[in-house]
């Protein structure tokens, strides 16, 4: 018996599985499966990214729809536009030998006209980021009162861009949801306030033991110099690299824009995203970086969200993380599908004790390096 099957996942949703070469489920797929197939209930997942979540709740949410109603019967809140088209993307590929769930996603920055249109057609499932759902059900395109599943996905996130408000007011809209279920990597006050506002009070608590969270097969280095010597170091890693990709990482968006042209001044494909960006002045860096015409993306780490590309050899982080999260997710964009990876973060004298503190609340090794000598 396959381990999905075990879990209680469906043969056809199992067969599509395989085809994704995802047999083997992670910690936060075992922990929750098994619970939201089996019942309907309200649950809080703290797992950070990386970890399969899009699966531990998609394939208990695409067996609780019934194919044959044209109604939105799930609905997934996520903050970016990225992260919402890489889970419709998910749920598609999983139902590929199942009956037919249309799954439609919605967000902010695109035109609504064709949003709306797509809306016309029967949906089971929508994915949105929280203001543009807003919209769309004050001008009647969206009927919520079908819903009898209601997914918050990176729920800390959208909490830091803002929209907490749109969170309680999309919560009011689904209150007779039968399952509500909210995942985050961090639990701020904010999150705790949403749990206790519109989850139920018996809502069972999953948490990913933070130890087994950061990939194995990331080799996690960092080079000690001066801020000056930066780009130098750089320099020097990215020559050892030969034609390897990877995405480099900075704190601010002045940061990454400066960076990004200091690197195409050397002749380096590369190309930046941050907040500044104009929607389809990201899609087009975006489209580049996947078809592989840009070796590098220099990006801040909200910009970064929703991300997934495969194959990238290395992540640097030009300056560390605010939040100590954020090394995890920053790490989690290399040594994907089993392959190895490097994580190499370029630190002052100065921040050397971070990365001790790394060590010790991530559970991992550093290696420190030198490169030129």
């Amino acid at each position: 018996m396959n381990k999905f099957e075990e879990l209680g996942v469906g043969k056809k949703f199992v067969k599509g599985l395989n085809d994704l070469n995802i047999t083997i489920p992670t910690e936060i797929q075992n922990k929750v499966i098994p619970i939201l197939i089996s019942s309907n209930t309200d649950l809080v997942g703290q797992a950070q990214t990386g970890t399969g979540k899009t699966a531990a709740y998609g394939l208990p949410l695409l067996q609780k729809v019934d194919a044959g109603q044209k109604k939105i019967q799930g609905l997934i809140l996520c903050p970016t536009r990225e992260l919402g088209q890489q889970i419709a993307k998910q749920l598609f590929k999983y139902t590929k030998y199942s009956a037919k769930i249309f799954t439609e996603a919605v967000y902010g920055g695109a035109p609504i006209e064709k949003q709306l249109v797509a809306l016309r057609r029967p949906t089971h499932i929508i994915v949105a980021t929280p203001g543009r759902l807003i919209d769309l059900v004050k001008r009647d395109a969206v009927d919520l009162s079908n819903v009898k599943t209601v997914i918050l996905d990176e729920a800390d996130e959208m909490l830091s861009m803002g929209f907490k408000s749109e969170l309680d007011e999309i919560l009011r809209y689904t209150s007779s949801a039968e399952n509500k279920w909210l995942f985050s990597a961090t639990m701020p006050q904010g999150i705790k306030q949403i749990v206790t506002d519109h989850l139920a009070a018996n809502a069972i608590r999953i948490e990913v033991n933070e130890k087994n969270v950061v990939n194995k097969n990331i080799e996690h280095q960092y080079i000690v110099c001066e801020e000056t010597d930066k780009l130098h170091s750089l320099m020097q890693f990215l020559k050892k690299e030969g034609t390897n990709r990877g995405v480099i990482f900075c704190r601010t968006k002045v940061a990454a824009k400066k960076l990004s042209q200091q690197l195409t001044a050397k002749n380096i494909a590369v190309g930046a995203i941050h907040g500044d960006l104009l929607q389809k002045e990201r899609d087009k860096v975006m489209r580049a970086f996947k078809n592989e015409s840009l070796r590098l993306l220099v990006a801040t780490d909200l910009a970064a969200r929703g991300i997934d590309i495969e194959a990238l050899s290395f992540v640097v982080h030009y300056q560390l993380p605010d939040k100590d999260e954020y090394y995890t997710h920053r790490s989690g964009r290399t040594a994907r599908a089993g392959k190895k990876g490097i994580s190499l973060s370029l630190i002052t004298p100065f921040e050397t004790k971070q990365i001790r503190f790394y060590e010790k609340s991530l559970h991992i090794a550093f290696n420190q390096i030198t490169l030129g000598v």
